[in-house]
């Protein structure tokens, strides 16, 4: 068979130069919600006008056709029919981008030019069947004119007699003719005026040339048919209300989803059958059974409109309505198959035991879908396009670094940017701005969630900045709200989230409230949900330590009391170390008698992510929300399937850094992802370029070299080229460069004041020896003696929005979040960046629980990687220091020696094992090995308050609560998340969670000193 050059695939997708806008050209995010995407709102599923609404075309210019070449499948046979094209799309769109240095949430005026170009395989008989399709459109909207005008025509004189009748006394028993006796038939458009239909004709003629039987040698009947396809092309590629209509939007293998640029490239789609899903209901009325059992709620194949992106593959019943049916979230895929038989595959052809079928299957996030083509050629096609989108490294097909779903972000400039909050106060002020402040969705996620919370205090004067009435206010505009829960076992834990969840439902119908698991069904009794998330408009996302609850809320002041009430009203005075409330409902009721007890301090981190870090959040909790959905509530339309934002992170991986470069860091996944608790001599599971290079600069970031931008590899033994952050310029000696006027901020006047007597105290760190090198005994001698130490007041509550590099990592398995491999990315990233550490690790945890090598009981080896590194310092004769901060005592109710205080003990009891008591505890093996150096290489630490409950009463103390997930690394990498250090929250098959990896341009010392 003969064939003249030709592309079937290769769909491509280039993002232009930014173009000027017209003057006042301003727009906001689109959602990424299903159900209702910013620009395309609903539209009739079977309208056959031409003339869509601004609103509803795929099209907002026009896109241009090449013939690309032309082909047929015999040299001999000169039948034009025969001949397919092969046609490229070239189509470009402005999208709205943020501009420089302006807050997320909203958008400057500057649009950016996005170009899709793809290639269709056409034969020349889709061509002829197009045209016959048009032309009976145009016949169609002809006859429904003149229908239209003879149907007005008909109600005039209608009315005529109606009135005439009536007026003879007769007109109550006149028959009359109803608008839904009418034919109704919603493939005929509404009115189009003549010159419309004119400018929209596509002439027969035009299409003559493409079916003309052709003489000639091979070249010249080639080059004939190019330029007649091209020509006939030309005549509907001209006029956008053409190119909107249904049938064109068919043939180029479009939809509403095509050019939303959040959803990624345009790749690709068509119409295929599946038989999963129930019937596809046509009445808004009706309603599927969950039962199962009738007819109606059997499955059977049925025709869909598929669309292939990087990331998914959704399932739409028109390609007009955005509303989802089924979506395949790509996860990350086994090396091997069950027979160890090379790398399983997105889609393979199945066999179909009817031969007039033509099938394939899906495979992804634990899911397999059957789906059927109409030929084997089509079959081919879309494994080919699947299977495509598993290939580059950088895809979501392949683990990262750790073994994380998420790649590493910001090794080139890509808007990938962090800030941290210290306590309650701050962090709770920047998450009510960012809701405030929402246009199109709201994604939260969390183990605890009180509705009646204060976000701002002093309460009295910050009503609306209740947690309900923020999302109520949202909701009411519009906005989109998800909401994920811990379902508690409620025998054991008393944060009654029933309640909650009501509580919520009843604010707006626009506000989505789901609970998992559900024990009974998934058995899963003993673990829980844990992450805390917050994510608006898929632009800013806020996770850490902080639950949105009660007992939180704090500053760095951490005052014990709160006589009379103003700052934590009811409930919200928490100490459940004295008590613990048995019911929730009542918030406003006091729990504690604020004159005999004090409350509990609570000391936590949260950290807000920009940009591609935080659509990989998104992405975390679109998994865990469908996969709850289908568990949950298969059946509630109120309740709809989500789509992950995509990001492309190609620039990532093609910058100018040997690390950047995609193949390397597939070379190297595959040593990297070995996971620690399965490897017998516990090494590192990642490279050394698992830690990215400090950026100096610390609040410029545009200031940035660009010498420093080509350094892109993770590597926390590097040094900067521009300003070394070593020992030498060390934790405490360095004033902040914090400058609370900078816009990019959330709130100001956030600042540490430990002059109050409610002043919280930490010991300091012990003098190093006399034989230490000279540059670090010289620094601990300036620290014991005051010298050139930055003020309190220099650091504030709130960090520099700044530029940084990032990796999203977490902890879920199958019953978490339906992914078909257990994630513990955190647990990896634990071991490697505490192994490659070069002068000091500090950690602030509610847990210390973890085992050495050979430790059957404990699984996670934080312990493991602290211990050698201690080792490897002491045959260096090198500086290094890790500082643990807990909680003095659990957050639990009872005294250490009360009956009911079993919980207490027990934590106690696995503490002190990881940490002095036995032949599994650090200190002990560091003791065999080093003596009673060990005490310079580690040491433990917790923290306290005290104040007066009330004025001119007695003085009271009580532990200021370490619930904080935070480790920093020689004042360059920071992990902050919710992950506890125990088995629970590490091991990624038991608890769910979520942290970020970060190496900031501004200075992790800041955080460790306040």
């Amino acid at each position: 068979m003969e064939r003249l050059p030709a592309e079937r695939h290769g769909h491509r997708y280039e993002r232009m130069q930014p173009e000027p806008a017209a003057e006042g050209d301003a727009s906001a995010s689109s959602s990424s919600s299903p159900s209702a995407p910013a620009r395309r709102p609903e539209v009739l599923a079977a309208s056959a006008s031409f003339r869509l609404s601004e609103a509803t075309r795929v099209f907002e210019e026009l896109p241009r056709a090449t013939i690309f070449s032309v082909s047929r499948p015999d040299a001999g046979d000169i039948t034009p029919m025969l001949l397919s094209y092969t046609i490229e799309i070239n189509y470009k769109q402005g999208v709205p981008i943020a501009l420089s240095g302006a807050r997320p949430s909203w958008f400057g005026v500057r649009r950016q030019g996005l170009q899709f170009r793809w290639r269709l395989f056409k034969k020349a008989s889709q061509v002829l069947y197009l045209h016959f399709a048009l032309k009976r459109r145009e016949f169609l909207e002809e006859f429904h004119e003149k229908q239209e005008q003879t149907s007005t025509k008909l109600r005039v004189d209608i009315d005529c007699v109606k009135e005439w009748l009536q007026n003879l006394g007769i007109g109550d028993h006149m028959p009359v003719v109803h608008d839904e006796d009418e034919v109704d038939d919603v493939n005929v458009p509404s009115q189009p005026d003549e010159s419309s239909i004119r400018n929209r004709n596509v002439p027969s003629i035009a299409v003559l040339p493409v079916i003309r039987p052709a003489l000639g040698r091979q070249h010249s009947i080639s080059d004939r048919a190019k330029v007649a396809m091209q020509e006939y092309l030309n005549h509907f590629f001209g006029n956008l209300d053409i190119v909107n209509s249904r049938e064109v939007c068919k043939f180029l293998e479009v939809s509403c989803l095509s050019f939303l640029p959040e959803y990624g490239p345009k790749l690709k789609e068509d119409y295929v059958s599946i038989g999963h899903l129930p019937k596809i209901q046509k009445g808004h009325k009706e309603k599927c059974c969950s039962c199962g059992l009738f007819s109606c709620c059997k499955s059977s194949w049925q025709k869909v409109w598929v669309v292939l992106k990087p990331g998914f593959l959704a399932l739409l019943k028109d390609p007009f309505d955005p509303k989802l049916l089924d979506v395949i979230i790509f996860d990350a895929l086994p090396h091997m198959d069950i027979n160890g038989e090379g790398q399983i595959s997105l889609a393979k052809e199945i066999k179909e035991r009817n031969p007039l079928h033509f099938g394939f299957q899906v495979s992804s996030g634990g899911r397999t879908i059957k789906l059927r083509t109409k030929s084997s050629s089509k079959v081919k096609d879309w494994v080919t396009a699947i299977n495509a989108a598993r290939q580059p490294p950088e895809g979501w097909c392949y683990p990262h670094r750790f073994g994380s779903f998420a790649p590493p972000r910001g090794l080139l400039e890509d808007g990938s940017m962090a800030q941290w909050f210290i306590d309650g106060q701050a962090g709770f002020e920047a998450i009510a701005s960012s809701i405030e402040h929402a246009k199109s969705e709201i994604f939260i996620a969390g183990w605890w969630l009180c509705p009646e919370l204060y976000l701002r205090r002093p309460f009295e004067h910050h009503g609306s900045s209740r947690l309900d009435a923020l999302l109520e206010a949202r909701a009411k505009q519009g906005v989109q709200i998800y909401i994920l829960m811990y379902k508690e076992v409620a025998l054991a834990l008393k944060i009654n989230s029933l309640y909650s969840k009501n509580r919520l439902l009843n604010i707006h119908e626009n506000v989505k409230v789901l609970r998992y698991p559900d024990h009974f069904s998934s058995g899963v009794y003993l673990w829980s949900h844990h992450e805390k998330i917050v994510i608006v408009d898929n632009q800013v996302c806020y996770i850490g330590g902080l639950d949105l609850c009660f007992g939180r809320y704090d500053s760095p002041d951490h005052k014990v009391t709160d006589v009379p009430s103003t700052i934590w009203p009811g409930k919200d005075y928490y100490n459940p170390r004295e008590s613990e409330p048995n019911s929730w409902e009542d918030s406003a009721k006091d729990e504690l008698d604020r004159t005999k007890y004090p409350r509990m301090p609570w000391h936590d981190v949260q950290c807000a992510l920009y940009g591609p870090p935080c659509r990989d959040v998104a992405r975390h909790f679109v998994q865990r929300w469908n996969y709850s959905k289908r568990n949950k509530a298969p059946n509630e339309q109120a309740i709809p399937l989500l789509m992950p934002h995509h990001h492309m992170v190609i620039p990532h991986y093609k910058g100018r850094s040997k690390e950047a470069n995609g193949e390397a860091e597939g070379k190297q996944n595959h040593d990297e992802n070995v996971d620690v608790k399965k490897t017998a001599s516990l090494a590192s599971s990642a490279s050394s370029q698992d830690v990215p290079l400090l950026l100096p600069q610390e609040l410029e970031p545009q200031a940035l070299p660009d010498g420093d931008l080509a350094m892109t590899g993770f590597d926390i033994n590097q040094a900067d080229n521009a300003n070394k952050t070593g020992f030498k310029q060390p934790l405490l000696n360095r004033k902040a460069k914090f400058d609370a006027s900078r816009q990019d901020l959330p709130m100001r006047g956030f600042v540490d004041n430990l002059s109050s007597p409610e002043s919280a105290t930490i010991r300091r760190f012990d003098s190093p020896k006399e034989d230490r090198h000279h540059m670090d005994k010289k620094w601990w001698e300036r620290q014991e003696q005051g010298d050139q130490v930055a003020s309190v007041l220099d650091i504030g509550q709130v960090g520099p929005r700044a530029t940084c590099r990032c990796q999203v990592i977490r902890s879920v398995g199958q019953w978490s979040a339906g992914t078909t491999q257990i994630e513990g990315s955190i647990h990896n990233a634990y071991f490697s960046l505490i192994e490659k550490a070069e002068h000091f690790v500090y950690i602030e945890n509610q847990f210390f629980i973890s085992g050495l090598s050979g430790d059957d009981t404990i699984k996670n080896r934080v312990l493991e990687a602290l211990y050698r590194r201690i080792l490897r310092a002491e045959r260096e004769k090198k500086r290094f220091k890790a500082i643990i901060v807990i909680p003095l005592l659990p957050g639990f109710q009872g005294g250490i020696d009360d009956g009911g205080a079993a919980s207490v003990r027990a934590i106690m009891h696995w503490q002190y094992r990881t940490i002095c008591r036995g032949p599994n505890s650090i200190l002990q093996n560091l003791y065999d090995v080093i003596g009673l150096k060990a005490h310079d290489y580690i040491s433990f630490h917790g923290l306290r308050a005290h104040g007066r409950l009330t004025d001119g009463g007695p003085v009271v103390t009580s532990q200021i609560y370490v619930h904080s997930k935070l480790m920093i690394i020689d004042d360059r990498i920071a992990l902050i998340g919710s992950a506890n250090i125990n088995d629970r929250s590490l091991l990624g098959s038991r608890d769910s969670e979520v942290f970020s990896a970060l190496l900031t341009v501004f200075s992790q010392q800041q955080i460790a000193y306040t």
